[in-house]
């Protein structure tokens, strides 16, 4: 029997004054999303921060718990999700993911996007995306579909509240077992 496959989708809130905000007009738990292709999330991405220090610098950016953003803020904290694919998508997902890697310093940080989700009109630019467009992209392009709506309109509570998803854990990022 072949093993199962899953792909990690990590919310976050790391109670910044950025996601305080967010969190007052959301009203949703979590405003942070990220993408991991293991179980201890040591293979993460997203767009945000490329400096933990500089909250205006955003981009496509490869997180790390213990010494990115999140290392900042030990009371961060989370919800993780898993969900099965396959093989077939993994290697659909790498292909996406090489070109954000190759061409990084080429993204940008889409706020306006995030403006956009506020008004339910789809705000996108070439090279440009927040966290939840990205990840929500990245399953897109590979064939994942779990919305019928554009991955632009994506919130990180419309993972949260996916059918599809399955909850791992839910708490302080810094007492999740796997790290």
């Amino acid at each position: 029997m072949t093993p199962k496959i899953y792909i990690y989708i990590l919310l976050t809130d790391t109670g910044t004054l950025f996601t305080k905000s967010i969190k007052k007009y959301t009203k949703a738990p979590y405003n942070h999303a990220s993408i991991a292709f293991d179980s201890k999330l040591s293979e993460m991405y997203s767009f945000g921060r490329k400096n933990p220090k500089n909250p205006i610098n955003g981009g496509f950016v490869r997180e790390d718990i213990h010494t990115g953003t999140y290392s900042k803020y030990p009371e961060t904290t989370c919800v993780i999700y898993k969900l099965e694919v396959t093989k077939r998508d993994i290697e659909k997902m790498r292909r996406v993911l090489n070109v954000f890697i190759k061409n990084q310093k080429k993204f940008l940080y889409n706020l306006i996007g995030v403006l956009g989700v506020s008004l339910n009109e789809p705000v996108e630019f070439s090279n440009s995306y927040f966290c939840s467009q990205f990840v929500a992209e990245m399953l897109y392009r590979s064939g994942i579909k779990l919305w019928d709506k554009l991955p632009a309109l994506i919130t990180p509570d419309d993972f949260r509240t996916h059918p599809k998803l399955e909850l791992v854990y839910e708490g302080k990022l810094t007492d999740f077992p796997q790290i």
